[in-house]
C-alpha cells in the first residue's frame, strides 16, 4: 500500500486527489493532510480518511481543529506551522507528496520533498517558476521523481518518449516544440476596451474548469499559461522558443508534442483534474479516475486560435521574464500574486494587473538565483514594489 501526504488538501487539487484515493482504498493510505486555515473542510477530510497527521499553517486554526479532533475520538495528531509541513513531507512513512499549495507558500515544502527523495505530484507552479534551477537540482541529486499534475504538463509528459520520464532531459529526442493549449478564460472573446470593466466575480467564473480564485484570475489574464511556459522549460529542458501556446476553447486537447518527423502527439480527455492526478499516482500504470469517458461525437468540434499577446499581456510578460533568466520569473510571480489579490479586493482594475507586473519587472534588477536566499529576497522586494505601485 502506498502512503500519500497532500499539501493543500482543502483546495481544488487536494479535493480531487482525495476523490481519486477514495476509489482505491486498498491501494493508497493518507498519511498527512495539510491546509492553511480551512478548519471545517480539513476536519471533514480527517473524519473520512483518518490520516496520522493533520497540519494547519495557522496556529489558531490548528487549535480549533485539535479540539474538534479530540471531541470526535479520532487519533489524528494535529500540528501547526511551516516546520510541521517539512516534517510530514520528509517522513520515511511517506511515498508520495502531492504539492498542491497555491502560490509561493508551496516552494519550501516542495524543496523539502525533493531533498527527501520523494515521488512528488507537482501541482504547484510556483516551485518551478520561482526556483526551477534549485528544485530540479534537488530532484536529480536526491533521486526524487517529479510527476507533473498540471493538466498541460501531464499531457506533455504522456506524449514524450517512453522510458525517459525520470530524466527530465529531452534534447536530441526529435522534439521540435511542445504546444500548450489554453481555454482563453472567460474573456477570450471580449474586446480590449471592455476588459478594464470586468469584475472579480466575472474573472473567477472559468468556462471549463473548477478552480480556486487566484488560479481562475490567472487563467483570465493568461498568466496561468505564462507560468506554465516557465514550468515546462524546467520540466522538459526546452528553450522558450520551443514552447508555444494556442487557444483551444473546448479544453479537450490538453497539450501536444510536435516532433521533427512531422508527427504531433496530443493527449485528450474531459476537463477534469482527476485524470492527470490518477495518471501521476499510478504511473507507470493506470487506474480509474472516476472521470467520464470522452464523447467526441457529443463535442462535435475542436477549435484553435492564436494566443494574442496584445489581448493577453501577462503571457508576453512571462515569456519576457523567462528569457531574462535568473530570478526574473520569481519577481514576475511575486508581482502577479500581489496584483491579483489587489484586483480581488477591488483595489485595481483587471487590466492593471499586467501594468503592475510590468512596472515591477522594469524597475527591479534580478539576481542569478543561485541559492534560495537570493530567490526569497527578490520575491520579498518584488512584493514591496508591487504594493507601493498599487498604493
Amino acid at each position: 500500500m502506498q502512503t500519500v501526504t497532500i499539501l493543500g488538501s482543502t483546495g481544488s487539487i487536494g479535493i480531487s486527489t482525495l476523490n481519486v484515493l477514495a476509489q482505491h482504498p486498498g491501494k493508497y493510505r493518507v498519511h498527512a493532510l495539510t491546509a492553511n486555515s480551512s478548519v471545517e473542510t480539513l476536519f471533514e477530510q480527517c473524519q473520512q480518511f483518518e490520516p496520522m497527521i493533520a497540519v494547519m499553517l495557522d496556529e489558531n486554526s490548528a487549535e480549533q481543529l485539535a479540539r474538534k479532533i479530540k471531541a470526535s475520538g479520532l487519533l489524528t495528531q494535529v500540528l501547526s506551522g511551516a516546520a510541521a509541513l517539512q516534517q510530514v513531507v520528509e517522513s520515511q512513512l511517506v511515498d508520495y507528496v502531492v504539492a498542491a499549495i497555491v502560490g509561493a507558500a508551496g516552494l519550501l515544502p516542495t524543496l523539502s520533498a525533493a531533498r527527501a527523495g520523494k515521488q512528488i505530484l507537482l501541482a504547484n507552479k510556483e516551485a518551478l517558476v520561482m526556483s526551477g534551477h534549485l528544485l530540479m537540482r534537488e530532484v536529480e541529486a536526491n533521486g526524487a521523481v517529479l510527476l507533473p499534475v498540471d493538466s498541460e504538463h501531464n499531457a506533455i509528459w504522456q506524449c514524450l518518449p517512453v522510458g525517459d520520464n525520470q530524466q527530465y532531459h529531452y534534447d536530441g529526442k526529435g522534439i521540435r516544440r511542445i504546444i500548450l493549449t489554453a481555454s482563453g478564460g472567460p474573456f477570450r472573446d471580449y474586446a480590449l476596451a471592455d476588459l478594464a470593466n470586468v469584475t472579480p466575480e466575472q474573472a473567477i467564473a472559468h468556462p471549463n474548469w473548477s478552480m480556486g480564485q487566484k488560479i481562475s484570475v490567472d487563467s483570465a489574464t493568461m498568466m496561468n499559461k505564462g507560468l506554465e511556459v516557465i514550468e515546462a522549460h524546467w520540466l522538459f529542458g526546452l528553450s522558450n522558443e520551443q514552447i508555444d501556446v494556442v487557444l483551444h476553447r473546448q479544453s479537450i486537447i490538453h497539450s501536444m508534442v510536435d516532433y521533427i518527423d512531422g508527427s504531433v502527439l496530443a493527449q485528450m480527455g474531459n476537463p477534469d483534474m482527476r485524470t492527470p492526478i490518477a495518471n501521476a499516482l499510478a504511473w507507470p500504470n493506470r487506474i480509474d479516475s472516476g472521470v467520464k469517458p470522452l464523447d467526441l461525437i457529443a463535442i462535435g468540434r475542436l477549435d484553435f486560435s492564436k494566443a494574442d499577446h496584445q489581448h493577453f499581456p501577462c503571457l508576453a510578460l512571462a515569456y519576457q521574464a523567462l528569457k531574462a533568466g535568473g530570478t526574473s520569473t520569481a519577481i514576475l510571480n511575486a508581482a502577479n500574486e500581489v496584483a491579483v489579490e489587489a484586483f480581488l479586493q477591488r483595489q485595481i482594475k483587471f487590466t492593471e494587473i499586467a501594468h503592475v507586473i510590468d512596472k515591477v519587472l522594469s524597475n527591479q534588477t534580478a539576481s542569478r538565483g543561485d541559492n534560495l536566499e537570493q530567490v526569497l529576497a527578490d520575491d520579498t522586494h518584488a512584493r514591496m514594489l508591487a504594493r507601493s505601485y498599487i498604493d
